[in-house]
């Protein structure tokens, strides 16, 4: 019993040694006294709870392979652990395995099936790999566990939208914004629709509304600029890139953008000098640049030519 007590003794102490570590931001130490305290430890649940942290921390820690071997282990030791399993399909989410990451998300809510969480990244993985009927049904799950989750609404809402589902789409969209007006990411989804449906005051108020909750969101400026380039407003548009670029000064295509304005508008100096700075962001961008006819009075230009040449 006194062996015993000792052991406990000993397993608190390291716990408490890892945990201070951890709020003085010293990852490897804390890492070092979970792993002492595992050797102290004869509590399976104890052992579970010590082998979760370790896994967290090597996540934060950027190395996902140690992260994925201590959820793994946990596994081994209760098959039963949705949480690991959750773990694992966030790792390998992370190592860009989605097939994996998949698996281990519905083994999770095989497991534990009102894990909504779960339920949400496997809608999300289907939206990626181009399975939006796996993808809505999904989503649709996760509502029904979380009636509140306003981005599931907008990931919903944006699907529909892509299907070209119109109405669903402004259906679930407007529920986002209901839920949490402040989502910049579903006003801008509702100002797609609008432009979709040809409502292009209505649109750019929502793209407004976007950028007003978050400045740093470059798409909402390149929606917005986009109609105002095909109503031929070409100065306009250059206005909303700038103040796009302002604020997110490594977004290639507000640069690209503005460079087709700048070519229309015979400014060629300043259409080079973004083109440049978009080629530097994003070097795959050069093939756009070699046949988009917007930057036709361009082609002549001795400086354009030297560019394309330089980064063919």
């Amino acid at each position: 019993m006194k062996g015993q007590l000792n052991s406990i003794d000993r397993r608190k102490n390291y716990m408490i040694l890892a945990e201070n570590s951890y709020f003085d931001d010293n990852m490897e130490k804390a890492i070092m006294f979970y792993f002492k305290a595992l050797q102290f430890t004869r509590d399976k649940y104890t052992y579970i709870e010590i082998l979760y942290n370790i896994a967290i921390i090597y996540d934060e820690m950027d190395i996902p392979e140690k992260a994925l071997m201590a959820y793994n282990k946990i596994a081994k030791i209760n098959e039963k652990e949705a949480g690991a399993f959750y773990g694992m399909g966030t790792i390998y989410e992370r190592l860009n395995n989605k097939e994996k990451a998949l698996s281990s998300y519905i083994k999770a809510t095989e497991i534990d099936p009102y894990y909504d969480r779960a339920y949400f990244y496997i809608a999300n993985i289907y939206d990626e790999l181009g399975n939006k009927d796996k993808a809505i049904n999904y989503y649709e799950k996760v509502i029904s566990l979380v009636p509140d989750d306003y981005i599931a609404y907008n990931n919903l809402g944006s699907i529909y939208e892509e299907i070209e589902e119109y109405d669903k789409a402004y259906q679930m969209i407007q529920k986002s914004i209901r839920l949490n007006p402040n989502y910049y990411k579903a006003l801008f989804n509702m100002g797609v629709i609008y432009k979709k449906l040809g409502k292009y005051n209505k649109a750019i108020e929502y793209y407004d509304k976007s950028i007003e909750k978050n400045k740093s969101y470059s798409y909402s400026y390149l929606n917005k600029s986009a109609i105002y380039i095909e109503q031929g407003k070409l100065e306009k548009s250059i206005e909303i890139l700038t103040e796009g670029i302002a604020h997110n000064s490594y977004a290639e295509y507000l640069y690209y953008n503005r460079a087709c304005c700048y070519a229309k508008l015979g400014i060629k100096d300043k259409a080079i000098k973004d083109l440049r700075k978009a080629i530097l962001i994003y070097p795959r961008i050069i093939d756009m640049i070699k046949t988009d006819k917007d930057l036709d009075s361009l082609r002549d230009d001795e400086v354009f030519r030297s560019l394309l040449n330089k980064n063919s």
